[in-house]
């Protein structure tokens, strides 16, 4: 008697299937919430009053970066226990956050500027996913290279934070392309390490939704990191 097995993951044309509808639903969700940061904060940065309102209101402006930093920490820490609506509904409210507190460089770069670093982050972000995806070359060392640089983009964030003196001139311009080169390797990282989860995903499930959530969190904060970096190095301020 033939035993027929239902796990066809790893047949060849049936991994690629799924991993192509895997990706394909990463990258819409990480577009919608670029978008939609995008959205929020061109709305924000166009109406003066409630701009100088976010500007000028430490409590509140500080209140929404310690929020994205909870709604991060939540999604990864409760990913298995929460439903995927939970996860959907987390993800583009801190999409939405991070539009507000981002409308405040319209007040501190040019609009060119903006749109320039933009479109060289969305260029930039583009190639090195696609570098990710394609690539047969196991990026884990990439990847580990780029975390011990994430740290020390941290570290160096809180200490300049308590001397200022550290900001500013050649230094400025140092940290700057150490971010650029550290997302840059984290895109494409991410996006290989993520092509890997594809395969195992049950199309429809709860938990391929969650996980293409996450990996549009990933990838989301690759971008908008590349994105800030670039234009603190090439951006003109007002």
């Amino acid at each position: 008697m033939e035993i027929q097995n239902n796990n066809y993951s790893h047949a060849p044309g049936r991994a690629e299937a799924m991993t192509s509808i895997f990706m394909t639903t990463v990258y819409r969700w990480m577009t919608l919430g670029v978008a939609l940061t995008a959205f929020v904060a061109y709305l924000i940065a166009s109406d003066q009053e409630i701009l100088y309102a976010v500007a000028s209101n430490q409590v509140l402006f500080y209140g929404i970066i310690i929020a994205e930093f909870g709604l991060v920490i939540y999604l990864g820490a409760r990913l298995q226990k929460m439903s995927a609506l939970s996860a959907i509904l987390a993800f583009l409210t801190y999409a939405a956050l991070n539009g507000v507190t981002f409308s405040i460089f319209s007040m501190i770069y040019t609009g060119a500027s903006i749109q320039n670093a933009f479109v060289a982050a969305a260029c930039a972000f583009a190639g090195l996913s696609f570098f990710g995806y394609v690539t047969k070359r196991d990026l884990g060392p990439v990847g580990t290279f780029c975390h011990m640089g994430l740290w020390g983009i941290i570290i160096f964030s809180l200490i300049s934070f308590f001397v200022p003196s550290m900001r500013g001139g050649q230094m400025d311009m140092v940290f700057s392309m150490v971010g650029i080169l550290v997302f840059s390797g984290l895109t494409a990282y991410d996006t290989q390490k993520i092509k890997a989860m594809a395969p195992y995903q049950t199309e429809g499930s709860e938990m391929a939704t969650k996980s293409a959530i996450m990996g549009a969190l990933a990838l989301y904060l690759d971008f908008i990191n590349l994105f800030l970096f670039l234009l603190r190095f090439m951006g003109r301020r007002k």
